[in-house]
Formats: C-alpha cells, sequence, structure tokens
C-alpha cells in the first residue's frame, strides 16, 4: 500500500458544517470518515459537536486519526461498515446521536491509489476492496460471475446500456487480472460512436463492479434505518450520494420515515395510525455550487438530502 497522505477535499463542505449548528449537544455520526475533512470543519466549528467516525478502510480511519488527533475525545473511531452502526454505538458506549452525515460512494485517495484497483486510469491488480481485510475483489467478480449476472450488475448498478455485449467480452477474455486489461475489454466491446461520448467508456463498468464488490447499496437501507433511529429529536441525518441508485434509496427511506408510510389519501384524515419520525429539511436534492463543480470533479454528481428527527407523533403534517 502507497503511504502517501489521505488527501481528500470533502464535497460541500459549507452547506453540511451549516446543518448542524442548532443539533443537540453530543456525537455527530460520520458513516464514512475518510480523511476526515467533513469531521475537522465540525469539529472546529461546532463545539457542543462531538463525532462518532466510523469506516471500512482501515487506511483512511488511520489518515483521519492522525489528522484530528488535535481534539482529544471529541473524535471516537471505529473500524467498521456502516450498516454496523449498532455494533460501533455499543462498542464506545454511546447512547444516542445528535445527528449523522453520510458520505457516500468512493474517495479520491481510493481512486488515485493505483494499487487499490479502483480505477481505469491505473494500471494495477484487480481489487477495488474498500476494507482491505475482506477476501472477496473486483476479480472474485470480473472472473467469475457468468456472463448473465455479470450483465445485471452492470445495468443495475452502472446503467450501462452496453451491459451485455461487455459482460460477453469480459467472459470470452477472462482471466483479466489488471484495471488496464479490463478497461481495455469494456472498451473494445462499447460501439466506437458510443465511445465519444459521456466520459471514459469504462467509467459505469468500474462504478457497477466496485459497488458490488463492497455491497454498497446492500448496506446502504439497513445504515439510514439505524442512524434516524438511533438520531435524537432535533438531530439531523444527511446523505449525499453520487449515482442515480444511492439517491433513489436515500429519497424513498427519507420519504418513508416524513410519511410513516401513511397510505391514507391525502384529502381524508389520518385512521392509519402511522408515525411520522423526522421532517424533510429540503424536499428536493441540493446539488453543489457552479464553482465547486469546476474546482472539485467528484462534486459534480453530488446530491445533499437532510431530515430532522422530531417527537414521533402521528403523522400527517408533511403533506
Amino acid at each position: 500500500m502507497s503511504d502517501a497522505p489521505f488527501h481528500h477535499l470533502p464535497v460541500m463542505v459549507h452547506e453540511i458544517v451549516a446543518l448542524y449548528e442548532r443539533v443537540p449537544s453530543g456525537f455527530v455520526l460520520d458513516a464514512t470518515l475518510g480523511g476526515g475533512g467533513h469531521a475537522e470543519q465540525l469539529l472546529d466549528r461546532w463545539p457542543h459537536v462531538k463525532v462518532l467516525g466510523i469506516d471500512r478502510d482501515e487506511y483512511a480511519l488511520a489518515a483521519a486519526q492522525a489528522r484530528l488527533a488535535r481534539f482529544g475525545d471529541r473524535l471516537r473511531v471505529y473500524h467498521c461498515r456502516f450498516d454496523r452502526l449498532e455494533e460501533a454505538m455499543e462498542a464506545l458506549s454511546i447512547e444516542s446521536l445528535s445527528g449523522a452525515l453520510f458520505d457516500l460512494g468512493v474517495s479520491s485517495p481510493q481512486l488515485d491509489v493505483a494499487e487499490r484497483g479502483f480505477s481505469y486510469r491505473n494500471d494495477a491488480p484487480l481489487d477495488m476492496r474498500m476494507d482491505q481485510t475482506q477476501p472477496w475483489s473486483a476479480s472474485d467478480v470480473v472472473n467469475g460471475y457468468p456472463a448473465d449476472q455479470l450483465a445485471r450488475v452492470l445495468q443495475q448498478y452502472g446503467d450501462e446500456r452496453f451491459a451485455r455485449r461487455i459482460a460477453a467480452a469480459i467472459v470470452a477474455a477472462r482471466p483479466i487480472q489488471t484495471t488496464a486489461h479490463l478497461a481495455e475489454v469494456v472498451v473494445s466491446a462499447i460501439p466506437a460512436p458510443a465511445r465519444r461520448t459521456g466520459g471514459h467508456p469504462a467509467k459505469r463498468t468500474f462504478q457497477a463492479i466496485r459497488i458490488e464488490v463492497n455491497g454498497e447499496l446492500d448496506a446502504l437501507p439497513p445504515a439510514l434505518d439505524a442512524a434516524i433511529d438511533r438520531t435524537a429529536p432535533g438531530g439531523r441525518v444527511a446523505v449525499l450520494s453520487y449515482h442515480s441508485g444511492e439517491d433513489r434509496i436515500v429519497k424513498d427511506h427519507m420519504r418513508s420515515a416524513a410519511t410513516g408510510d401513511c397510505p391514507c389519501p391525502p384529502e381524508l384524515p389520518c385512521v392509519c395510525d402511522a408515525v411520522q419520525t423526522v421532517r424533510l429539511v429540503r424536499g428536493i436534492a441540493k446539488a453543489p455550487s457552479k464553482d465547486e463543480q469546476s474546482s472539485n470533479r467528484r462534486a459534480a454528481s453530488a446530491r445533499l438530502r437532510v431530515v430532522e428527527r422530531i417527537v414521533d407523533t402521528p403523522t400527517r403534517d408533511w403533506r
């Protein structure tokens, strides 16, 4: 593993920090601590806030601990995927949260460190594991999945319209051991006119395989539910997502919490005893400013959604 510093430019940092100005005193969960950029700004700006930082990437976790050491016991860290939030809180004796932040997707250092195998721009062994302790890697997906299963992954997680062609090309080219070889196979499977638009032709395939390897979308629903459940009234849960699959899950789960899944017609009184647990701080996802999108390429596709925890009460106010 490269010993280069874990530098990561946090997305929408000013908007994120402002969200937690009036949350109750206590721990705000940074569910994807990464390099600690968001956490550092929260701890610097709000004295009433502490941070519970969790991350599946041990390299990122160590870098964040070093970066945030000056905050002492205002920072607690735990190595796990964010769907193990309850385990982390129990291990660190944290009763409830004052808020939570999820910055989804892959971080810049993970992409930029060639040997991590996340990027089609570098030649490295196929890896893509966020947690280096897990045995399952991109090589297992690329070289082990049958063509139909591989095509489903590319369609579902990459919105790849040439998924079947790419999957067939991958199977025919096996064994594929490096990112450069995989990128070459993907490019060759896409018709020439389509290669000239929409960025690098292998971008969607690499994204889809990364999501599959790390179980990113499988982990998101229970993690969101747990974070909302463990956040105290007045606390806020914010999520930065970077592609449609993530954002769809976030939108649905926040809407479910805001309505209590009430099925009653909006023009009639609620008779189903649905319980609203949050209010939507923003009904529409917020995008980064044009300036930030220009200066930080990772910010271009980001969408921010936020809810605020309320005292459990019969729902209807959301309509």
